[in-house]
């Protein structure tokens, strides 16, 4: 009996220009703004101290780099999308926080080696499609002795279910590992054991806050890319489908008793030391 051809290799390269156009649609910056609180305890659960020079990577519209910009740091905030650049550089601004913003692909950083003394991702470099040259890339650009904060959303998650309800209606490019895998210590040995003194991992939680069920779908799929695009691509009764299958996850996973949506979010808050 024939053994099946093996199936082939993604290709990383359309996947991310097309994963570039999902995230530039829409205005992330809307939901990116909520989750400000993430930033702040993982600069906490790093230790920043005034005047280390700190990347932000995937940055969005920049909570990591505005929380260690708080701490006097000396920051770098990059993204591949420049409309959440201009939105950082405006939330800077508007603090009067000192960030220099740079649109770089956490693929490949411009950066030289052993650059900073710390670098950041909340749930960004997590969505790269080359894993572990994105890990590779972070390591490299981190001083020894450095460190890496990373808060990634678990597979478990209300997020991490969110994709598997959009995949389960849109399928994700075949053969690409799941974001949400960043979200599991296995996977970050896997990607990060070699170049690390000490992993450190504990489970953290951010409460989804909006008005209803309703409130949080009319929004995200008009301002979150990866929503708006999994809706374009299907037809109208497909649509309404997707969308009962999201009001089934919320009522799932939501806490409030009052009409409102309060939905716990577990995330994985990461500290890696580098050797």
């Amino acid at each position: 009996m024939s053994e099946h051809p093996a199936s082939p290799a993604p290709d990383l390269e359309a996947i991310k220009v097309k994963q570039h156009a999902t995230w530039s649609a829409g205005d992330y910056a809307v939901v990116g703004t909520t989750l400000q609180l993430v930033g702040e305890k993982l600069s906490e659960a790093l230790d920043l101290r005034p005047g280390q020079r700190v990347l932000d990577v995937a940055a969005g519209n920049g909570n990591a780099s505005l929380a260690a910009a708080r701490r006097w740091c000396d920051v770098v905030s990059t993204d591949y999308v420049e409309a959440l650049l201009k939105r950082g550089m405006e939330r800077a601004n508007a603090e009067r926080l000192t960030i220099a913003f740079r649109r770089a692909d956490a693929e490949d950083l411009p950066f030289d080696e052993n650059s900073f003394d710390a670098v950041t991702s909340t749930f960004g470099v997590m969505f790269t499609p080359n894993q572990e040259k994105a890990a590779q890339e972070i390591v490299r650009v981190c001083r020894s002795g450095g460190k890496i904060g990373l808060a990634n959303w678990t597979p478990d998650s209300f997020v991490g279910q969110l994709f598997k309800t959009i995949g389960k209606h849109v399928p994700p490019p075949e053969g690409l590992p799941s974001p949400a895998m960043w979200g599991t210590r296995e996977r970050l040995n896997e990607l990060f054991d070699e170049d690390a003194v000490a992993i450190d991992a504990s489970e953290q939680t951010f409460n989804f806050r909006y008005k209803s069920g309703t409130h949080w779908l009319d929004m995200w799929r008009t301002v979150y890319g990866p929503l708006q695009k999994a809706f374009d691509a299907l037809d109208m009764p497909a649509r309404d489908d997707l969308a009962e299958d999201l009001h089934g996850l919320v009522d799932r996973y939501n806490m409030a008793t009052d009409g409102a949506m309060v939905v716990p979010a577990r995330y994985l808050e990461v500290v890696i030391t580098i050797r």
